[in-house]
């Protein structure tokens, strides 16, 4: 079960579904009525994976993928033009995997002047309160990694109240890691409320000479807006993300949570190596290396 949620909240379901559609297509230029029966199943199959995968791909481009399957369908249906929609859904279907691609590989980050980060989080950072005697990711990546960190993680913050936080405290490193949003995708807030108040929040962390490193947040089904909100505004202002499969590899093993979103220890060190694996070649070049 682990692995199935771990595939769809990542997105990497949407792959599959573009594959399963794809075969689809692809199976009902057959004449035999098993094959068309397998196209049957392998098409539904292929719309409940995109569903549920909360792809935020451009409208435009599930709008003319949308309407090359609708057209597609009626070929078959008609038996006109079956092979020129066949071949259109699977480009169009192709152009779509192609566009989301980018999204689930990992971005480099330039060399960083010092060896202090600024983590801006939830709970998922800042542990279960004082009760929790778990040692926190950023203190076993201060702790192995020789880094100085400025903590600004909070229980239960949102977008919203991040920004109170940290003009409040003010921002001391060249290099941020926002872990944030998880609060507000499973909360009361908006995904219109949720871009003003991302979009707030980059504004004010993001400045010249200062790298901004931003998980993406895994998706339930259907929340295709959240995850749309969270690219636009960090294309908007230069930040790198963090696929969400890197996030969601962790949450979804039993052993790295207490409670399927709280980190256990096992799951505060993955976390620590995680960010360390892309925030790592920062620290790697001019003698600034792992103090291990």
């Amino acid at each position: 079960m682990n692995h199935l949620i771990h595939h769809i909240a990542s997105g990497q379901v949407f792959f599959t579904g573009v594959a399963l559609l794809a075969f689809a297509a692809l199976l009902s230029t057959g004449k035999k009525g098993i094959a068309k029966r397998i196209a049957f199943w392998a098409f539904l199959s292929g719309v409940a994976a995109v569903g549920v995968s909360s792809t935020p791909i451009p409208y435009w481009c599930y709008a003319i993928a949308g309407l090359a399957t609708v057209c597609w369908m009626l070929s078959v249906w008609f038996d006109k033009h079956r092979w020129f929609w066949t071949m259109a859904v699977v480009a169009v279907w192709c152009m779509a995997a192609a566009i989301e691609l980018p999204y689930h590989i990992v971005t480099t980050i330039a060399s960083s002047p010092s060896r202090s980060i600024t983590i801006i989080g939830d709970s998922i950072t800042a542990g279960m309160g004082a009760d929790d005697e778990s040692e926190r990711w950023p203190a076993i990546l201060a702790r192995e990694h020789g880094l100085k960190i400025q903590n600004l993680s909070h229980v239960g913050e949102t977008a919203a109240s991040a920004l109170k936080r940290v003009e409040g405290r003010g921002i001391a490193a060249p290099l941020v890691v926002l872990e944030i949003g998880g609060n507000d995708l499973l909360g009361s807030t908006s995904s219109a409320q949720f871009a003003r108040d991302l979009d707030a929040l980059l504004d004010y962390v993001c400045r010249p000479g200062r790298q901004v490193v931003m998980f993406e947040l895994p998706l339930p089904p259907f929340h295709n807006e959240y995850g749309r909100v969270q690219r636009e505004s960090a294309a908007k202002h230069n930040v790198a993300l963090i696929p969400k499969r890197v996030l969601m590899s962790i949450l979804s093993r039993s052993d790295s949570t207490l409670d399927t979103i709280h980190l256990s220890q096992t799951g505060h060190r993955r976390m620590a190596a995680a960010v360390w694996r892309h925030i790592g070649a920062a620290f790697q070049q001019n003698g600034r290396g792992d103090h291990n």
